[in-house]
């Protein structure tokens, strides 16, 4: 007699089997593909600075938004999971190309590359509030006219925001693969003080990292099973022991429960885990960018966080042709004004400073010298200064030509100057100004300039007419020990600057700094207002070229207690 087994048991049995047929295993079950972990991509830029056009960089034309693009849609092919942010100041101090057209080109550009998210650094707010708030619409509509992905603006610490903007969000919880990333934007603090007063409308900053745990904790309770934050805020140098430091740095030590933070705005290639986050910035215009792999499992969060920097050559890929097709449509309406050639020089003016800082805010720099020796000559004023954050280009073409002032290929004359890198020198629409000072006021102006140092600052001055020494260990406001006009040849060889009140002189600067931008004394109230500061440059270069610049020692740091080393930055270039 044949055994059977009863007929529960035969259930059972039938059961396990339709289970282990269903999930390949018998016994305990195995997770689900739904609930299997899932690979998230952050593709990030740092201070783009509407950077669509490559910059040459010795023979290779490295970055702009086509070969970006590019990059990007690689990355994309090899995962789906992707996010693309960057954290502030897309827009503002952008190349002629876009700052012509109030900065709808990169607004459109980001739209075409797949940007999901920016938050506001203080270049957003160069141009003031109806600026902005054009290019926040520009970014969010879904007009036909206006192709691309949606590009949503992010701040948690503005107060006020609401009577000022629209369509800005504290956050914004992003669905990518099957996993809920909370996207967190902060503003950087100081942001106010480095546009012109009324730029913020009454918006105010708020403590950034008060303003991210309590958003991360809203977006937590709303389900979200990753953090990211994007702030406008970054690395500025490295101790002795080689940790990194700057308000990046400070700003991740500060909050909690972040997986991943994105700074900008310092120019300075960083990655490092501080209090548990992968903290991370690029370099700027696009120069490096950053992809981020965050492992998550559904259950636990982020397991593993891995990030890879690229150098982007335009030969490493094929540009997008979306993006370059809408790059060319600009740069033909602009090309015939601003690619024509006013000039030249007999060497590179580069924004990089004698030092060889590449943003030119350590140490007197020709592009510095040549921009002040042209305010003070077109009105005839004792000196002339400027703030080292307004210079953002080189003043001569790359022989390869292209670049920021859209310029031709280099023919017989090298160092050629075109109407558009000009521009690119001062893309603010700033207007030069001259004011009656006494000795007094001009050493307060002296010494707010390297208050700073040896932090690199965009109010770092470039002078003309004088040359000054100062002591980088001297507290604040007590640094500059001495001036000395310059002898008819530019050399520091003239009479001692008398620096108290008892003597007055004449000076040029322009409308942002006499406005107190950049901690500079507010002296609108008594400044007669000039013209363009840009045609002011221009002009000096046809009237004066080929120029002849040189570095002629006008800023001289000294260390009064070089016991460790001078804390001095190095000079690399002295002529």
């Amino acid at each position: 007699m044949r055994r059977t087994r009863p007929r529960h048991a035969r259930l059972i049995a039938f059961g396990l089997a339709s289970a282990a047929a269903l999930l390949g295993t018998v016994g305990i079950p195995a997770a689900t593909a739904a609930d299997a972990p899932v690979t998230i991509q952050v593709l990030n830029v740092s201070d783009w600075h509407g950077q669509i056009v490559p910059l040459t960089v010795g023979t290779a034309q490295v970055g702009g938004a086509a070969t970006l693009a590019g990059y990007f849609n690689a990355h994309r092919a090899e995962n789906r999971n992707t996010l693309t942010l960057t954290s502030g100041d897309a827009v503002g101090a952008t190349p002629p190309i876009s700052s012509f057209f109030a900065d709808e080109p990169t607004i459109r550009a980001m739209r075409l590359m797949g940007f999901d998210a920016d938050t506001l650094g203080n270049h957003n707010f160069d141009a003031g509030l109806g600026r902005l708030q054009s290019q926040i619409d520009l970014a969010r509509t879904d007009a036909p006219t206006v192709p691309g992905k949606r590009v949503r603006y992010l701040s948690a610490n503005l107060k006020n925001l609401d009577a000022n903007l629209d369509e800005v969000e504290k956050f914004r919880i992003f669905k990518v693969g099957g996993v809920k990333v909370a996207v967190i934007g902060l503003t950087n603090p100081e942001a106010p003080t480095l546009v012109f007063p009324g730029n913020f409308g009454t918006i105010e900053i708020t403590d950034p990292v008060a303003a991210a745990n309590r958003q991360r904790a809203i977006a937590r309770k709303a389900g979200a099973q990753v953090v990211i934050g994007l702030i406008h805020a970054g690395v500025t140098g490295q101790d002795a022991t080689g940790q990194a430091f700057g308000p990046l740095v400070e700003f991740a030590r500060g909050v909690t429960g972040f997986d991943l933070i994105l700074g900008d705005h310092t120019d300075i290639q960083y990655s490092g885990t501080v209090n548990g986050a992968l903290v991370t910035e690029n370099r700027s215009k696009g120069l490096t960018y950053s992809r981020v792999n965050l492992t998550v499992d559904k259950r636990r969060g982020v397991t593993a966080k891995a990030v890879d920097f690229f150098t982007p050559v335009s030969t490493g890929t094929t540009p997008d042709p979306a993006v370059a097709a809408l790059v060319d449509s600009y740069s033909a309406q602009v090309t015939p004004i601003l690619g024509t050639v006013i000039g030249s020089a007999n060497r590179e003016i580069l924004r990089t400073d004698s030092c060889g800082t590449g943003n030119g805010r350590t140490c007197e720099s020709l592009v510095g010298n040549v921009t002040t020796d042209a305010m003070r000559a077109r009105y005839g004023t004792d000196f002339a200064i400027t703030n080292s954050g307004g210079l953002r280009d080189r003043l001569t073409c790359p022989a390869t030509g292209g670049g920021s002032g859209l310029c031709p290929v280099a023919g017989p004359v090298l160092n050629q100057i075109t109407r558009g890198q000009v521009l690119a020198v001062l893309p603010f629409g700033n207007v030069a100004t001259t004011t009656s000072i006494d000795g007094a006021e001009l050493k307060t102006f002296l010494e707010n300039g390297v208050s700073r140092m040896p932090a690199i600052d965009g109010r770092f001055p470039q002078v003309s007419g004088l040359c000054f020494t100062y002591d980088i260990q001297a507290a604040a406001g007590s640094r500059v020990t001495s001036a000395v006009r310059q002898a008819a040849d530019g050399a520091c060889t003239g009479a001692a600057v008398d620096l108290t009140a008892a003597t007055s002189y004449t000076l040029a600067e322009n409308d942002f700094m006499a406005s107190g931008g950049d901690g500079y004394p507010v002296v609108t109230s008594r400044s007669v207002s000039r013209e363009i500061l840009d045609q002011v440059l221009a002009d000096a270069v046809t009237a004066t070229s080929p120029l002849t610049p040189s570095i002629q020692g006008r800023i001289v740091c000294t260390d009064s207690d070089p016991a460790t080393g001078s804390a001095c930055p190095v000079q690399t270039q002295t002529s």
